[in-house]
């Protein structure tokens, strides 16, 4: 029989929260996050640990090209860093424009927006097939925000503007009630408007980090597969903590 083994345990400090190495930078709001928000905590399957950038409203970081606003982000990152975030992510796709300053600033991975995946999606279609995005705003999406994420500037786009709730809630009146159900419908006609001008569109990338909710309801009605900032963080999530076999 083998003798108790004598080497010592030493656990390793250095952060002051353990167990959840994901950091998410929140806007500042006050709509409902239900359940696959990327703001409701029971959306996650693992621990994260979430930082409101105080003044980072919707219509500032959506309408306003989140202008004047990255020191708040880089500071708010730094901190969820300094409580013990492996990475950081973001919970507006439109903060892809911070992208590479926040990565910089940090220095641990950093996925700012769900059009990150974009390309990856492209690659897995075939022949004579497109992404297509949804997006919170069309009319707000620019060039640089495509650019940051490495998605082409021709990719098709549809926003949910002309909707009845969703905008309404989420960018508009900032209301503190939202009809799941309007929202709900909002989202799957932008994916059919899409579908109908973009008929070589074979997957879709949902911009919005509160879309999830809606994903399966949008696949459902177009039969594509539809990417979204869960798809992706729960990916992210899996390179910092792989299964063990």
């Amino acid at each position: 029989m083998q003798p108790p083994s004598t080497s010592p345990r030493i656990a390793r400090g250095g952060k002051s929260i353990y167990g959840a190495p994901l950091g998410i930078l929140m806007l500042e709001a006050r709509f409902p996050r239900i359940p696959g928000d990327m703001g409701n905590g029971e959306t996650w399957p693992f621990p994260v640990l979430f930082r409101v950038v105080r003044g980072a409203s919707p219509e500032k970081v959506v309408l306003k090209g989140a202008r004047g606003l990255l020191p708040d982000f880089v500071a708010a990152a730094r901190d969820l860093v300094d409580l013990g975030a492996e990475a950081i992510t973001t919970n507006c796709g439109f903060l892809s424009l911070f992208q590479a300053e926040l990565a910089a600033a940090v220095q641990v991975p950093v996925a700012t927006s769900s059009l990150l995946q974009v390309p990856w999606v492209q690659a897995m279609l075939p022949p004579g097939k497109r992404v297509g995005v949804i997006a919170v705003s069309r009319g707000s999406l620019t060039p640089a925000h495509l650019d940051a994420a490495g998605v082409p500037r021709d990719v098709p786009v549809e926003g949910t503007e002309d909707g009845r709730e969703f905008f309404r809630v989420l960018i508009k009146a900032e209301a503190q009630d939202m009809d799941v159900a309007l929202a709900e419908q909002d989202i799957v006609e932008a994916g059919r408007r899409l579908v109908a001008r973009h008929p070589e569109v074979g997957a879709i990338v949902l911009e919005c980090t509160n879309m999830p909710p809606y994903a399966a309801a949008l696949r459902e009605a177009l039969g594509l597969p539809v990417y979204d900032i869960y798809s992706m963080i729960t990916w992210f999530h899996a390179g910092l903590r792989p299964r063990r076999f």
